[in-house]
């Protein structure tokens, strides 16, 4: 998944309106976060393997810190327990929490079996939705476009910032998607850990652009 983990953060708006987009992705995300540090870190290995699914040419041979169910546990209970002891705010805390768990439900859908239950066990898991290009169209783009445009609809802008803003915002993530799915395969496993990390900035746009943007009232 990638556009579909953005679809979930986008969804908890409507039950943590209090909690900035930018967060509530950020947890759906948190994962794929984590990820590209570990793996430069040399703690996690993924390697490029042409033909490994019909989506991606990712092979995930290691990551049980980042994406393993157990870790993912971990994870949102810490980001979530965090973020209450600052904020105080329960729904922002839950959805976090929720936020990071999606990770692993949808990355079960999408990846062939290569998803870890535990840290440094082998059982790994995946109902390998990447191994359709066309199913993953469909489940993943059909999910990101219903729940952005309800997004749209009850958080509408309140200037040309916040228009412009999200909607800028999501060509680019269309235009990224199109890229991984149909693009030449990455030279390596370095270049694309420092892609996501080169990402991160993304934050802030989108805590900028929902900042733009008024809540209706069957949002709060």
């Amino acid at each position: 998944m990638f556009i579909g983990h953005f679809a979930v953060g986008f969804a908890a708006k409507k039950c943590a309106p209090r909690t900035s987009l930018a967060v509530l992705i950020g947890a759906a995300l948190w994962p794929d976060v984590v990820w590209p540090v570990l793996v430069l870190a040399g703690v996690e290995r993924v390697r490029i393997d042409p033909g490994n699914t019909a989506v991606t040419p990712l092979a995930f041979d290691w990551y049980p810190f980042s994406h393993s169910l157990l870790a993912d546990l971990g994870w949102a209970t810490l980001l979530a327990g965090s973020y209450y002891a600052a904020v105080r705010y329960r729904p922002g805390a839950v959805c976090i929490w929720l936020g990071v768990m999606s990770h692993w439900l949808l990355d079960f859908i999408s990846h062939r079996p290569d998803l870890p239950i535990l840290p440094g066990t082998h059982t790994v898991v995946g109902l390998g939705l990447w191994n359709s290009l066309a199913g993953t169209l469909l489940v993943e783009g059909g999910i990101f476009v219903t729940v952005v445009w309800l997004y749209a609809r009850a958080a509408p802008a309140r200037d040309k910032a916040g228009a412009w803003g999200l909607w800028l915002f999501v060509i680019l993530l269309v235009v990224l998607y199109v890229a991984n799915l149909f693009g030449p395969p990455p030279p390596s496993a370095t270049v694309v850990a420092w892609s996501g990390i080169a990402c991160l900035p993304l934050f802030l746009w989108v805590w900028w652009f929902d900042r733009h943007r008024v809540l209706c009232a069957i949002f709060t």
